[in-house]
């Protein structure tokens, strides 16, 4: 599955999501409201573990709408959830993923001179 398909109206974000929720749990959590053709949740590399949020694409754009009003705010595993349209990938492009403390991790790392 791309996220790219998110543009279609398809293919829903799910965030929130805790540690112990596998793809087969997110699956059985949205299937009452349409076929469910995908589902992703990125794993950590180091742990291999869920980061928090996963993808869940419908056959029917009506069924992830449906999904959204029911599932946004909804709780699994004691955790509320939040559901919307995922972003295409197109959308991200451009931003800096690095993390704060590598924007500067060349000047910590040089000799000092003088």
């Amino acid at each position: 599955m791309s996220v790219a398909v998110g543009a279609d109206k398809r293919t829903l974000y799910v965030g929130g999501l805790d540690e112990q929720v596998d793809e087969a749990t997110l699956r059985a959590a949205f299937v009452p409201f349409g076929e469910v053709i995908d589902v992703q949740i990125p794993l950590e590399q180091l742990e291999q573990k869920n980061r928090g949020f996963g993808f869940v694409e419908f056959e029917l754009k009506e069924d992830a709408a449906s999904a959204i009003e029911n599932m946004n705010g909804a709780e699994l595993f004691g955790r509320v959830l939040k559901v919307n349209l995922a972003r295409p990938t197109d959308q991200h492009a451009g931003r800096n993923f690095r993390a704060v403390w590598e924007t500067r991790a060349d000047e910590l790392f040089q000799e000092p001179t003088g």
